[in-house]
């Protein structure tokens, strides 16, 4: 085999299959938008406010603070190395070192699944309470909608980035309309005298934490709100024009989040007490908003709905992106190249699709078996709060490998962060990680766990990939041989 043939060699066939580009600037908008707006602030905005009472929009903007410098460092490398996998991509060409890349990888990849399939659980309840079937908690039920749920996401991202990308325009203007709801209902509610904005400046703490810590606790809730700006670089082989596009949509989807996250957070404090919107017997935080603020509009017979639309927002996304960080990494080497194989007719990743479909299924069955019970829904509460964990580590080793990556020029223009973002990013992230952010330090048992079971999947796949790196080695010799003859 000569060293020409060696280089055409494709896991695709010789013909390589591209994934297909047909996100715009808009769509890429909205990609970032929906993503993070996710269900984040429509769950947490009453643990936020219950952490450091009616300066709830404190920590929110400190988490948009800390989520925007680290957006800089992703859009330097997004535009540098236009690529999908993300973190995992950016990792493995600052270091090298297969077994980071893979932890890296796999910590993204776990926190998509586990987001997804945590909302496929959450998909079924909104159906359950909406249409209100009356079906058991934890039962078959519910266990066939989150599954056939999940099965449906699968068909969109199987059926191409185009379809995927429509369903995510519908169902972000969905769960965008509930949000401004929220934010009208407060103009009016001020109009009509009925909201005290004296509250918005007052900081309690239940805890004896010092001011300081209990706002760094609450910025590390409120950051799991905040992330999903990351999903969309894995997206950047089936964006138009990464280059061009990237810098200027993140930024802006980053900026509608970061206002409609505080306006959304101080309305909720000046309509309701915050002991109310901690209370759980009350229901949602953001029922109660409504119900204060506009008391004749059935806001909790629309909230499962807008819910539905939310949850199945963020399942299509995180699912998007995982199957597309295992084509990246596979092409990369880092994974079995099995998993880079691309549809020859609708260019999608169809075996990393079918992968991380049948990961979200086994996660689907032990979240909704978990949700029957009080401790069950504790784990699941947990598992989340270890999946933006993971995700604070990964944000730390991007940061730094972006100024690892800065003695590694490329031929073409790209944004460039200035130098101080990446080293602040860095030291925030990694601070937002440690054990006095965190509010149960059993996510770093778990956490240990997961990256566990990552160890074993790197020794499986290093064992796979050993037959590809020995025809790589060989092709370069072959090569290194024609140089010489030459």
């Amino acid at each position: 085999m000569s060293a020409t043939e060696a280089r055409q060699h494709d896991v695709n066939g010789p013909q390589h299959t591209e994934l297909k580009r047909v996100i715009g600037p808009r769509l890429l908008l909205l990609f970032i938008v929906g993503d993070i707006l996710g269900t984040g602030v429509y769950a947490l905005t009453g643990s936020v406010a219950g952490e450091v009472g009616g300066a709830a929009w404190a920590p929110f903007l400190a988490a948009f603070a800390v989520a925007t410098i680290t957006a800089f460092s992703y859009l330097e490398l997004v535009t540098k190395y236009p690529q999908a996998a993300g973190a995992a991509l950016y990792t493995h060409k600052a270091f090298g070192i297969h077994f980071v890349t893979f932890l890296v990888a796999f910590a993204v990849m776990s926190s998509g699944i586990t987001s997804a399939s945590t909302a496929s659980n959450a998909f079924a309840g909104f159906v359950n309470a909406g249409f209100s079937l009356d079906l058991p908690a934890g039962g078959i039920g519910i266990m066939l909608l989150a599954l056939g749920f999940m099965a449906l996401v699968a068909a969109v991202n199987f059926r191409g980035v185009g379809e995927s990308v429509k369903a995510n325009v519908v169902l972000t203007l969905v769960e965008l309309s509930g949000l401004l709801l929220i934010i009208f209902i407060g103009m009016y509610a001020v109009t009509q005298g009925n909201a005290d904005f004296s509250r918005v400046m007052v900081f309690e703490s239940p805890s004896d934490k010092s001011t300081f810590l209990a706002i760094t606790a609450a910025t590390s809730l409120a950051f799991f709100a905040m992330v999903g700006f990351e999903d969309s670089v894995n997206m950047a082989e089936e964006c138009q024009d990464p280059i061009r596009d990237f810098p200027k949509m993140m930024l802006t989807g980053l900026g509608i989040t970061g206002v409609i996250y505080l306006l959304v957070s101080i309305t909720a404090v000046a309509l309701v007490p915050v002991g109310d919107l901690t209370n759980a017997d009350l229901g949602p935080a953001l029922n109660q908003v409504v119900a204060a603020g506009a008391p004749d509009l059935p806001f909790d017979k629309i909230f499962p709905f807008i819910g539905m639309f939310a949850v199945a927002n963020s399942a299509l996304i995180n699912m998007l992106m995982a199957s597309r960080l295992l084509y990246g990494m596979a092409n990369q080497d880092v994974l079995p190249r099995s998993l880079g194989k691309v549809h020859a007719t609708r260019r999608t990743p169809w075996v990393a699709i079918i992968f991380t479909t049948l990961l979200s299924f086994g996660l689907i069955i032990y979240v909704v078996r978990a949700s029957a019970s009080e401790d069950g829904l504790a784990q699941i509460t947990l598992l989340g709060g270890t999946t933006a964990l993971l995700l604070l580590c990964v944000f730390t080793v991007v940061n730094i490998a972006l100024l690892v990556l800065r003695k590694q020029p490329v031929e073409h223009d790209h944004f460039r962060a200035p130098t101080i973002l990446p080293v602040i990013g860095a030291l925030t992230c990694a601070f937002l990680a440690g054990p006095w952010a965190r509010a149960d330090n059993e996510q770093y048992r778990i956490a240990g766990l997961m990256m566990a079971v990552g160890l074993v999947l790197w020794v499986l796949t290093w064992l796979t990939n050993r037959g590809v790196r020995a025809k790589k080695t060989g092709f370069r010799d072959i090569e290194h041989m024609e140089d010489d003859a030459r």
